[in-house]
């Protein structure tokens, strides 16, 4: 089930979003930081913005901490992406998981970055029971990144 869950970022998320989009572009990862750029789906032009890549079991995703973003919406519509570390460009599929999918990978993504985004889960973390993340998993847009 598709949520339009959406928090908006503060001051201080997009200071911090600049300054880890600097050090990406620099070719300088931070946690597993990439640049993903996708065209928007009503300008056309290609938009920008940094995300984390996790990697569970070998395959890689992307998560929307904040919700249905604009990269989200973004990304349903296009149905590709890149994403980029310094001057590396690596071309990919989206797919976008089922709520009933997504519990290990909020699990791996809160227990790497809680630091980071712990913030917008409302008290649920990694020790969450797959059973809470569940009922959020609604809220947090996934996606698996396979490579083109």
């Amino acid at each position: 089930m598709r949520d339009t869950r959406y928090l908006r970022p503060g001051r201080l998320t997009r200071l911090f979003n600049s300054v880890v989009a600097l050090c990406t572009r620099l070719g300088l990862t931070v946690w597993g930081s990439r640049q993903l750029y996708v065209r928007g789906r009503s300008s056309g032009e290609l938009r920008q913005t940094p995300v984390n890549l996790l990697t569970v079991d070998g395959a890689r995703y992307l998560v929307a901490p904040r919700g249905v973003t604009q990269w989200v919406r973004n990304l349903r519509v296009a149905g590709e992406g890149e994403l980029r570390l310094g001057r590396r460009t690596e071309k990919f599929i989206p797919t976008e998981l089922s709520d009933a999918e997504k519990p290990v990978i909020l699990r791996e993504y809160l227990r790497r970055w809680k630091f980071e985004i712990g913030v917008f889960f409302n008290g649920v973390d990694a020790k969450s029971t797959d059973e809470e993340l569940l009922a959020i998993a609604a809220g947090y847009p996934v996606f698996r990144v396979s490579t083109v």
